[in-house]
Order: C-alpha cells, then sequence, then structure tokens
C-alpha cells in the first residue's frame, strides 16, 4: 500500500492503495465515484473511460499508481456546477441513451474528441468512438456529438 496524490474531478485527493490496483477501482471503490464502469476488464469496450491530464483513458488498465500528480476527470467531474458539459446535453437532447450502461465512457471520450477535433467529421467521430454499445445507438451517438460541436461552437444544433 501507499498514498498516492492525484487530483479527481478538480480536487486533490490522496488515496491509500496498492500502486498496482486499477484506478477503476480506487474511482468506485474508494472514492465513491460510481460513474466510471467496469465493461470488460481489459480496456475494450470503453465502459470505464475518464480522462487523465485531459485525454481519454480507460481506466480499468490503469495503476494508481503511475497517476500520481495527475488530473483525472470522470464524468461526475464533465460538468461545471449546475452547467452540463456540451456533450452531456447533446445526449439528452439526441435521446442518445437506451439502456446507458456504456453511456458514461462514451461522453468522455466524445468529449475528448471535440477537445481535439471541434467539428469532426463521420470519419472522425467512427475512428475515434471504439466505445462498445449493445443497444445500437451509434447513430444517435454521432448526432449527439455534431450537435455538441455546433453548441460549443456557439451555433444551434
Amino acid at each position: 500500500m501507499a498514498m498516492i496524490r492525484l487530483t479527481v474531478n478538480g480536487r486533490a485527493t490522496e488515496v491509500d492503495a496498492d500502486p498496482a490496483q486499477p484506478l477503476l477501482w480506487v474511482l468506485r471503490e474508494t472514492l465513491g465515484l460510481p460513474g466510471t464502469k467496469y465493461g470488460c476488464g481489459i480496456a475494450l469496450c470503453g465502459a470505464c473511460t475518464v480522462h487523465v491530464d485531459g485525454r481519454a483513458a480507460r481506466a480499468c488498465a490503469l495503476p494508481v499508481g503511475s497517476l500520481a500528480g495527475m488530473n483525472v476527470t470522470t464524468i461526475e467531474g464533465l460538468a461545471t456546477g449546475e452547467k452540463l458539459h456540451v456533450v452531456q446535453q447533446a445526449w439528452i437532447d439526441e435521446d442518445v441513451a437506451q439502456c446507458g450502461y456504456c453511456q458514461a465512457g462514451m461522453i468522455m471520450a466524445a468529449a475528448d474528441l471535440l477537445a481535439r477535433e471541434p467539428r469532426p467529421s463521420d470519419a472522425q467521430i467512427d475512428a475515434a468512438i471504439g466505445n462498445l454499445c449493445r443497444c445500437g445507438t451509434q447513430m444517435r451517438v454521432r448526432r449527439a456529438i455534431h450537435r455538441a460541436a455546433a453548441l460549443a461552437a456557439g451555433g444551434r444544433a
């Protein structure tokens, strides 16, 4: 066990954890942030996507000890106060979620994409959003990302 310092959702945090423990379990079990979901456990499905120093990362495959001093943002920290992130709002507007299990990870991946590519093409969206969804909402996901891009640009969706 070791004391590991990192910033989670804008708050300096210390966790006493095995440095090899995946970030996913530290977030869910130690810090009480259940929005990051466990899906496959091998970084393939994307349900556990968070941002580490501003980039999308799969929390199930990240040893917490490798994140000392880094900034982690979960779905719980994506909004600014009561104001939803544009991707979260677009997800609601486009009625993307069905079961909702994969949605937090998809939203985090989409927010990362838009931070890097403010007006992504369909091909860029398809390449960046590798998260698995059994409900088959990929067309709604694409529409929501385009809507979020327009909202972020100050336009109407």
